[in-house]
C-alpha cells in the first residue's frame, strides 16, 4: 500500500512557549481513511498545516508521497497532490458558488471545458446544482461546507486533508460529509481527518491517533479498544443467583464475573474461548440461557482512557 504522509519527529514550538507539537511520527497509508483526534489545543491544526507544509517544522520533518515539505521547489507539486479543507473555509461570500470554484481551478491552471466539467461534476457530486449561481455568503453553514469540499476536490488531488469538517453542522449537513467522506474513501483517495466526532472516526476510519502535544497512540478502532480494555463478555439468563456466578468463575481463562440480575458480565484473560465452556457449564446445571454477547467499549471510551492515563501539564496556546 505504502505510505502517502509521514509525520517524521515532527515539532512545532512558537516563541519560547512548550511546542505545540512535540514529536510526532505516524504516517498515513496510501488510500487509506486516517483520523487524528485529539481535545482542544492538542496541536490537531498545527499538525495538519506541518503535514501540508503550510507551516514549517522547529524540529524534524514531514513527507507528502515522499517529498520533503521544507524542500520549498516541491511546494508547487505538494499543494497539487493535497486537496485541503481547513476549519475556517474561507469562501469569497460575495461571489457565486460556481465562480468561487472557477477562481480556485483557475489558480491550479485549470481552463475551458476540463475546468467547466469539472465544476459540473463537484456541483453535482454535492448536491449544489441549483446552488451554482447563488452567491456564496447566502448559503447555509452546510452548504459551505459542501462548497468547501467541492473547491478542496476541484483539482482532483490524491490526498485530501479535513480539519472539522462536521464542527457546528445539523445532522443532515453532517449526514452529506460523511456521505462524501465514504464516496472518497472509495474512490482510493487518501484521507486524513482531523474531527472530535468520535463516533465517525471509529465507523468510517481504518486507522486513527490519538494526540496530546505528543502522540499517544496509533493503531486501527478495534485495535486501540482491545489494547485498552479486556474483552467483555455477558451471558443472559432467564435467572441467576450466586451459583451461576460461581460457575462462570471457575472457568480457567475467566478473570471475574459480575452479576446484575440475570446477567452475568465474564471478563476474559484470552478472548471468548472461555465461553463455550461457561455456556455448557450453567446449562448443565439446569440455568437458561436467553443471550450471549459480546460487550464492544466505544471509541470514545478508549478515547478518554487515553486522556486519563497521559495529561498533559504545559499550556501552549497553540490551538487545536
Amino acid at each position: 500500500m505504502g505510505e502517502y504522509l509521514v509525520a517524521d519527529d515532527l515539532t512545532r514550538s512558537y516563541g519560547g512557549a512548550a511546542p505545540a507539537v512535540d514529536g510526532l511520527s505516524f504516517s498515513v497509508r496510501r488510500g487509506e481513511l486516517f483520523a487524528l483526534l485529539g481535545p482542544n489545543g492538542a496541536g490537531k491544526t498545527t499538525t495538519i498545516r506541518l503535514l501540508t507544509g503550510l507551516l514549517g517544522p522547529s524540529r524534524g520533518t514531514a513527507y507528502v508521497d515522499g517529498m520533503d515539505v521544507r524542500d520549498a521547489e516541491k511546494g508547487p507539486e505538494i499543494r497539487r497532490r493535497i486537496g485541503l479543507l481547513p476549519e475556517a473555509a474561507g469562501l469569497y461570500e460575495s461571489l457565486t458558488v460556481h465562480r468561487n470554484l472557477e477562481l480556485y481551478g483557475r489558480l491550479f491552471g485549470l481552463s475551458g471545458t476540463d475546468l467547466e466539467g469539472r465544476i459540473r461534476g463537484q456541483l453535482t457530486s454535492l448536491g449544489l446544482t441549483d446552488r451554482a449561481d447563488h452567491r456564496a455568503g447566502t448559503l447555509s453553514k452546510g452548504l459551505k461546507q459542501r462548497l468547501a469540499i467541492a473547491r478542496a476536490l476541484l483539482h482532483e488531488p490524491e490526498c485530501v486533508v479535513l480539519d472539522e469538517p462536521i464542527t457546528g453542522l445539523d445532522p443532515e449537513a453532517a449526514k452529506s460529509v460523511r456521505d462524501a467522506l465514504v464516496a472518497l474513501r472509495a474512490q482510493g483517495r487518501t484521507i486524513l481527518l482531523s474531527t472530535h466526532h468520535l463516533e465517525d472516526a471509529d465507523r468510517l476510519s481504518d486507522r486513527v491517533a490519538v494526540i496530546r502535544g505528543r502522540l499517544l497512540a496509533v493503531d486501527t478502532p478495534a485495535g486501540l479498544k482491545r489494547r485498552l480494555f479486556r474483552r467483555l463478555v455477558a451471558i443472559e439468563l432467564s435467572a441467576a443467583d450466586a451459583t451461576a456466578e460461581q460457575l462462570a468463575a471457575g472457568v480457567a481463562g475467566v478473570n471475574s464475573v459480575h452479576r446484575d440480575g440475570p446477567r452475568l458480565t465474564l471478563d476474559l484473560a484470552r478472548g471468548e474461548e472461555e465461553v463455550p465452556e461457561a455456556v455448557e457449564r450453567l446449562v448443565r446445571a439446569g440455568y437458561r440461557i436467553r443471550s450471549v454477547a459480546a460487550i464492544e467499549p466505544s471509541l470514545e471510551e478508549a478515547y478518554l482512557r487515553l486522556l486519563e492515563a497521559s495529561p498533559r501539564t504545559d499550556s501552549t496556546g497553540a490551538g487545536s
